[in-house]
C-alpha cells in the first residue's frame, strides 16, 4: 500500500492501455474505474442471442510499430481459429457507397462501373471543379466544407461527401471545423486515391507494406476473432493478474483539487450504491471532457465551465438485424450476399447512415453461418426524435429503410435488437473552437492526464487513443508535467512511432 496510485477513468482502449503500461514499466497501482458491465469503450463486442456486434467498426491496422506490436502482445496474429480462440484474422477490407441505388468504389476512383453510373454530364462537372479546386484553393481553410472542396473540389463534395457528413454530424459542413478533417482523412485526397488505384493495378505484390498508404485506403487489417472487445477482455485479464485493480458498474463522480494537484477522486460503484473517495497521485482521464469539469470539486473558473458546458457530442445508435439473406436489388439481378465490411449509405431519402456485414468482419461474430447478420447505424443526439424512440420502432425503422433502399426483404428478417451509445463522437463544433482555454486549465493540474478520444474531445482512432495513452506514462514514468506530447498524437501527417512521443 505504499505504493504510488493512480486512479484511471474509463475501461476502454485508452485508459486500459494505460493502466497495462503503468504495470509494465513503472511501480505504481493502477485502479481503473469503468462505468459500464464490459471493458472496450466503444470497442467493446457485444453479444446478443449467439451472435456478436461490433460497435462502429474496428480495423486493427495502425501505422505506429508499438500498437501493432501491442495488439499482437495480447492476442497472436497467426493461430487456426478453428483450434483456438485467442487469435487475430487477417481481413481484406471492402467498403463502398452506396447512392443512386448502385455501389460505388470508396474511396472514389474513376473505374469504369463509376464513370458509367456518374454519367458524362457529372464526369465533366467533376473534372472542372476539381481543377477549379487546385488552381484556387480556399484559404485559409475555416470548415470542413472548405477542407473537402479543397482536396475533391466541390461538385465531388456535393455528391458523394456532404449528405453522408452531415447524416453523422447533423450539422452543415460549413458549420464543423476543419481540424476534423485533419483528423480523420487528413492525407486523403482525389489525386492520391487515383495513384492508389492505379498501383492496385500494376502492382504484382499484394502483400506490399501497408505503411506508406494511407490509412483510408488500405485493404487488409487485423481482426480478433470474437470482435474487438476480445483484445480488450485479454488486456483487461493480463491487468488484474499483474495485482491491478478494475471495478466495473463504477463510476467517478468527484476529483479534489487544490494547489494544481488532484488529491483524491470520489467513486460510485452502482451494484452496492456505496461511495467512496481515494487519495491518489495521478489521475488518467478518459471520460468526456464535459463531464470532467462538471465533476470537479471546487468548481473550475467560470470561463473553464462555460466552454467545458457548450462542448458537444454526437450519439450513435446500431440497430442488429438477422436476416435469411439479403435481397440486393441492383443492376437487373439480385444478390443475397454482399462482401463488404462495411457501406456507406449516401441515399437522402433515408436515416441510416452506415451499415456493417458482420459476417465479413469474422464469421465467428455470427452464430449460424447460413444467416446474415447485420449492423445499421445512425447518428443523432441524445434526448432529440430519433434517440427518443422504442427499441422496437428503431427495429422497424431500420427494416423499413432497408427495403425502402432495395437491400433487403422484411419477411427474411429472424431477429433484431438496437442499442444506443451516448457521447460517442466528439464534435467539432459548439465551444470547440475555445478548447484551448480547457486545455490550458487542465494542463495546469500537475497529475491530472487527459487521454483518449472523449478525454481529449478529438475524433482518434483506437490506435491514437492507445498513443495517448502510452505518452502520458512515459511523461508520469519520467516525471514530466508537460502534456504537449499527448495533445501532438495524430496532429501530424505521420505517426508518432515508438518512444511515445490515426480505426
Amino acid at each position: 500500500m505504499s505504493k504510488k496510485t493512480a486512479l484511471i477513468i474509463g475501461g476502454g482502449p485508452a485508459g486500459l492501455t494505460a493502466a497495462y503500461e503503468l504495470l509494465e514499466q513503472t511501480d505504481i497501482h493502477p485502479i481503473v474505474v469503468e462505468s459500464d458491465t464490459q471493458v472496450g469503450g466503444i470497442s467493446k463486442t457485444i453479444h446478443y442471442n449467439g451472435n456478436k456486434i461490433d460497435i462502429g467498426g474496428h480495423r486493427f491496422f495502425s501505422k505506429s510499430d508499438r500498437v501493432m506490436a501491442w495488439w499482437q502482445r495480447m492476442i497472436p496474429p497467426t493461430g487456426d481459429p478453428e483450434k483456438t480462440d485467442r487469435v487475430f484474422l487477417t481481413r481484406g477490407r471492402l467498403s463502398r457507397i452506396y447512392f443512386l441505388r448502385k455501389f460505388f468504389s470508396y474511396p472514389i476512383s474513376l473505374s469504369l462501373s463509376t464513370m458509367r453510373y456518374l454519367g458524362l454530364w457529372r464526369l465533366i462537372m467533376i473534372g472542372i471543379s476539381y481543377t477549379k479546386a487546385s488552381l484556387f484553393p480556399i484559404k485559409p481553410e475555416k470548415s470542413l466544407e472548405d477542407f473537402f472542396i479543397n482536396r475533391f473540389g466541390k461538385t465531388l463534395y456535393l455528391i458523394f461527401f456532404k449528405d453522408y457528413t452531415e447524416k453523422v454530424w447533423g450539422e452543415p459542413c460549413h458549420t464543423i471545423d476543419a481540424s476534423w478533417g485533419a483528423q480523420r482523412i487528413k492525407g486523403l485526397s482525389i489525386r492520391k486515391a487515383i495513384a492508389h488505384a492505379l498501383k492496385q493495378i500494376v502492382k504484382k505484390d499484394q502483400s506490399v507494406e501497408q505503411k506508406k498508404t494511407e490509412t483510408s485506403l488500405i485493404e487488409r487489417f487485423l481482426y480478433p476473432k470474437h470482435g474487438p472487445g476480445q483484445l480488450w477482455e485479454v488486456t483487461a485479464e493480463k491487468i488484474i493478474e499483474r495485482g491491478g485493480i478494475i471495478h466495473m458498474q463504477t463510476t467517478a463522480t468527484q476529483l479534489h483539487w487544490a494547489d494544481n494537484r488532484v488529491t483524491a477522486v470520489t467513486i460510485h460503484h452502482q451494484t452496492t450504491n456505496q461511495t467512496e473517495t481515494i487519495p491518489v497521485d495521478y489521475v488518467i482521464s478518459t471520460m468526456p471532457v464535459k463531464c470532467l469539469i462538471q465533476a470537479m470539486q471546487p468548481t473550475p473558473p467560470a470561463a473553464v465551465v462555460a466552454v467545458a458546458n457548450g462542448l458537444k457530442y454526437r450519439d450513435f445508435i446500431t440497430v442488429g438485424l438477422l436476416l435469411k439473406k439479403l435481397n440486393v436489388q441492383t443492376n437487373k439481378r439480385i444478390d443475397t450476399q454482399l462482401p463488404d465490411t462495411w457501406i456507406y449509405i449516401q441515399e437522402r431519402d433515408v436515416k441510416i447512415g452506415r451499415l456493417q456485414i458482420f459476417n465479413n468482419w469474422s464469421p465467428y461474430l455470427v452464430k449460424d453461418p447460413d444467416t446474415v447478420w447485420l449492423g445499421l447505424e445512425y447518428f443523432c443526439y441524445e434526448g432529440d426524435e430519433l434517440w427518443q424512440l422504442s427499441n422496437t420502432e428503431l427495429i422497424e425503422l431500420g427494416k423499413a429503410e432497408l427495403a425502402k433502399i432495395n437491400l433487403i426483404n422484411p419477411d427474411d428478417v429472424l431477429d433484431a435488437v438496437a442499442i444506443k451509445v451516448p457521447k460517442t463522437y466528439p464534435a467539432y463544433f459548439g465551444t470547440y473552437s475555445q478548447f484551448d482555454t480547457i486545455r490550458t486549465f487542465t494542463d495546469g493540474i500537475d497529475n491530472l492526464f487527459l487521454i483518449g478520444r472523449n478525454g481529449t474531445h478529438r475524433y482518434n482512432n483506437q490506435d491514437h487513443s492507445m498513443l495517448t495513452a502510452m505518452t502520458a506514462v512515459e511523461a508520469i514514468k519520467t516525471g514530466s508535467t508537460d502534456k504537449q506530447a499527448i495533445w501532438s498524437v495524430n496532429t501530424e501527417q505521420d505517426y508518432h512511432e515508438t518512444k511515445a512521443t490515426q480505426t
